[in-house]
């Protein structure tokens, strides 16, 4: 098709989009295990100019003490690292001595995170599992501790975390812990915004593109949507691009958690005063089987 007459169809396509459709009529999904996108979000979690897909190394370096103390870990430790990514927290976990299991969807990241242990010669102690996290099933695998870092959770409409969070229970060991990072329900930006920028190539493509965004909020829900049009300039081909984010409350969390299974919850603001540049957005929990 001439790329001319595809920008203008679909500009048209923009023009006409629903004002504000209901939350249940958006997909949920980025193409996470995509073999262009994969490689794509790859490169940003390695990125150590932001923290925008995995933090920098510095502030991961601070989280890890953290973590080691607040989930009690121990060498030889079995630990559960859900959304894993390409393994930058796995890794260093495994060098500390623990067993690790980390799953994610992206296949990039997967094969990055195999890679990186053998490197760092802790492939003995990691399994990377390519899988939909909302497909786990480790029911009897007897985790000490599990964590669920950066947001990963708020990504998941409502039902499907609260199953995750029973499924990661169910892999823990009595006495197990957790830790989730969600955003900090009061810190979320609610206003209704517009955005557009262009690039030669990005995260979302690998040509020259014009990106258009706009972000809902909804408040019965407490979640917000945002939606995109990427519009690939050299041959007026587009993609509509959905991410939704569910927000939380301190005592709507904790009420998950204790009905997935875990008997005391508890919360730290602010990444419990730690230095990261974003610490504000973010509430940390821990709970413990």
């Amino acid at each position: 098709m001439n790329p001319k007459k595809s920008l203008f169809e679909n500009f048209g396509k923009i023009y006409q989009r629903a004002d504000k459709p209901r939350p249940s009529m958006y997909k949920r999904d980025l193409p996470w295990n995509g073999p262009a996108f994969s490689e794509r979000i790859l490169s940003e979690h390695l990125d150590e100019s932001h923290g925008a897909a995995s933090r920098v190394t510095s502030e991961r370096g601070i989280q890890l003490d953290w973590l080691w103390q607040k989930l009690a870990l121990f060498k030889n430790a079995h630990l559960f690292d859900v959304t894993c990514g390409p393994g930058l927290y796995a890794i260093k976990f495994a060098k500390r001595g623990c067993r690790v299991i980390g799953v994610d969807f992206n296949a990039a990241a997967i094969a990055y995170a195999k890679d990186l242990a053998l490197s760092e010669r802790v492939a003995s102690k990691c399994t990377f599992i390519e899988q939909d996290v909302r497909q786990l099933n480790y029911d009897g695998e007897n985790f000490d501790a599990a964590i669920l870092l950066y947001g990963q959770l708020d990504s998941f409409a409502r039902q499907e975390a609260e199953t995750l969070l029973q499924q990661i229970a169910y892999a823990l060991k009595p006495g197990g812990k957790l830790c989730i990072e969600i955003l900090n329900q009061a810190e979320v930006d609610k206003t209704d915004s517009t955005w557009w920028f262009t690039d030669d190539q990005g995260l979302w493509a690998d040509d020259p593109f014009l990106h258009l965004g706009e972000r809902f909020w909804y408040e019965d829900e407490q979640m917000s949507v945002e939606r995109y049009y990427i519009v690939h300039l050299e041959t007026g081909e587009m993609d509509e691009v959905f991410m939704c984010t569910q927000t939380y409350s301190v005592e709507d969390i904790t009420e998950m958690m204790q009905a997935a299974g875990f008997s005391s919850v508890q919360a730290y603001p602010a990444w419990d005063g730690l230095p990261l540049y974003d610490a504000t957005e973010w509430m940390v929990y821990v709970a413990e089987k």
